[in-house]
């Protein structure tokens, strides 16, 4: 079964719009653990403007599910990730001022950075993943890093189902098999939603986790938490 991580960033930014602890961000990952999130995903950036390093710290030693940081590379990001030492780390191309993720690497320009960075990981004995377009060859060039999976960026899929569901997977689909011929596990994320969820994870091969933010927060705005990690999940057992 493909899991579910819940990232909470847009909890911490609700957060942060008054101060104080209300949204507790602890809190609220503990309750989507026990409503069935199967991860915690959290991208600190250099700013703090949503999940703060903090956050990270107080989050660790109590989340039961795999911890997924998000992030830059960073020498800071380095630092925080050894010392926190979480179930996965995933590695995007963000600079510092974007206001979310919208590319993958370009792993072949990259190919000699990722490669360090991940051989640093993999020393602390730390999972790695890379965000990646849904492009066949760079997925090659990603296998060369070393690196344990690779997250397809799902934005152009989703803009893409409404009109043209096939087409938008399809690129996705020949990008997982691609990561399976490399043996590299796969992940998802970014603007997938309960509405074009099921028809990604039918036809996407092998995909081990998928990291869902702003649309299941959204969600949970109408629906209550609980009601949502379950609107969730059931389109993951399709």
């Amino acid at each position: 079964m493909t899991r579910l991580s819940v990232n909470i960033n847009k909890v911490a930014t609700l957060r942060n719009a008054r101060g104080g602890d209300n949204p507790d961000v602890v809190a609220t990952a503990l309750l989507l653990e026990r409503h069935g999130a199967q991860g915690i995903t959290v991208h600190p950036r250099p700013d703090e403007r949503h999940i703060r390093r903090s956050d990270v710290r107080a989050l660790r030693p109590v989340l039961t599910t795999e911890l997924n940081i998000e992030g830059y590379p960073s020498e800071d990001f380095l630092a925080l990730v050894t010392e926190v030492r979480p179930g996965q780390v995933t590695l995007v191309p963000d600079p510092p001022g974007v206001l979310t993720s919208n590319a993958g690497w370009d792993a072949h320009a990259h190919k000699a950075f990722l490669t360090d960075v991940v051989r640093r990981l993999h020393a602390e004995g730390l999972r790695t993943s890379l965000f990646l377009g849904a492009d066949s060859g760079q997925v090659g060039h990603a296998a060369d890093t070393g690196t344990d999976r690779i997250e397809l960026y799902t934005e152009p899929y989703a803009a893409g189902y409404r009109t043209d569901r096939e087409a938008a997977v399809a690129p996705f689909v020949s990008a997982a098999q691609a990561a399976a011929a490399h043996g590299l596990g796969l992940n998802a994320g970014h603007d997938l939603d309960r509405h074009n969820l099921r028809y990604f994870h039918l036809h996407v091969p092998g995909l081990l986790e998928v990291s869902i933010g702003h649309a299941l927060v959204c969600d949970a705005l109408h629906f209550g938490w609980e009601n949502t990690v379950q609107l969730y999940l059931r389109e993951l057992r399709s």
